[in-house]
């Protein structure tokens, strides 16, 4: 007499077996919960361009700035202190810092981004770590000691603070803008290269927008850098926010030294600012990650 099988076990309902593994028929109960895998893929949030960041950090320097006004305009300040900051010198001193931080930071990008664009093409890729090596000299020298090199060989003006301020500034925007690039999937550049784009157009719409975030970054590195930087602008005879402070150390007069401190910290703030919101600004959707 032969054995009988046993019976199979009891399936839930909806889960079926073919060919012995069994699966879930998802229409066959529309009350089931949906796999993980059907679930979004846990992420960071995206980076939106939010009330608090728009308003917090203007309204803080905001206070700040009012406080040091009211504070300077009731302060005993003798003759010397008046004549530093008196006649419109601190609007002109903070006009001519902004002034070096926009032309320097326009140079940077104008040199380092098509360089390094440059260092990651084909036959110019291997000149990347002198490049590279080169810019770190310039950045690994004092700001002082540079400037005062260039002063000895360019000669005293806002001229030669600029050109310090680009050598100091332009490693950030190139060693960021070859990273982005270098790090993009190159089966992306392929299936570009594959759908028929010229190397000009998969350069401007596939690889440019994916390296932007790092690009930027490396921009919003480089503005801060070059408002500290312009400080030193004043020993090449370039200006700045610059003079207030050297003025005031000089004359022993604190009230314009923390005039200018304060002044620098809170420009500093400022452009970090306005420059983390066009970071986000112009990062493209989908690449907006913490």
């Amino acid at each position: 007499m032969t054995p009988r099988s046993p019976a199979p076990a009891e399936r839930p309902p909806g889960e079926h077996e073919v060919k012995g593994h069994a699966f879930r028929d998802e229409l066959s109960d529309p009350l089931a919960e949906p796999e993980e895998a059907a679930s979004p893929a846990p992420g960071r949030p995206a980076r939106r361009i939010t009330w608090r960041k728009l308003v917090l950090l203007p309204t803080v320097v905001a206070v700040v700035l009012v406080l040091t006004y009211f504070w300077i305009t009731n302060v005993h300040l003798d003759a010397i202190a008046r004549n530093s900051i008196d006649n419109g010198n601190v609007r002109l001193r903070v006009w001519q810092h902004v002034k070096l931080t926009a032309i320097s930071t326009f140079w940077v990008l104008i040199i380092a981004i098509p360089l390094g664009i440059a260092l990651t093409r084909r036959g110019v890729s291997r000149a990347a770590p002198l490049v590279t090596a080169i810019a770190n000299i310039g950045q690994a020298t004092p700001a002082i000691g540079l400037l005062a090199l260039l002063v000895i060989w360019l000669g005293i003006g806002p001229g030669t603070a600029i050109v310090g301020m680009v050598i100091y500034a332009v490693l950030p925007v190139l060693s960021n803008t070859v990273a982005g690039l270098k790090a993009i999937d190159p089966q992306l550049v392929e299936a570009a290269r594959g759908i028929g784009m010229s190397a000009p157009g998969t350069l401007g719409k596939v690889e440019l927008p994916l390296a932007v975030p790092l690009i930027l970054a490396g921009v919003r590195t480089a503005l801060v850098l070059n408002v500290g930087t312009a400080t030193l602008a004043t020993f090449g005879g370039g200006g700045g926010l610059g003079d207030l402070i050297t003025s005031g150390i000089q004359t022993q007069r604190m009230p314009v030294l923390v005039l200018g401190s304060i002044l620098t910290v809170a420009l500093a703030l400022l452009v970090d600012w306005l420059a983390s919101l066009a970071e986000l600004a112009l990062t493209p959707r989908g690449l907006e990650v913490e």
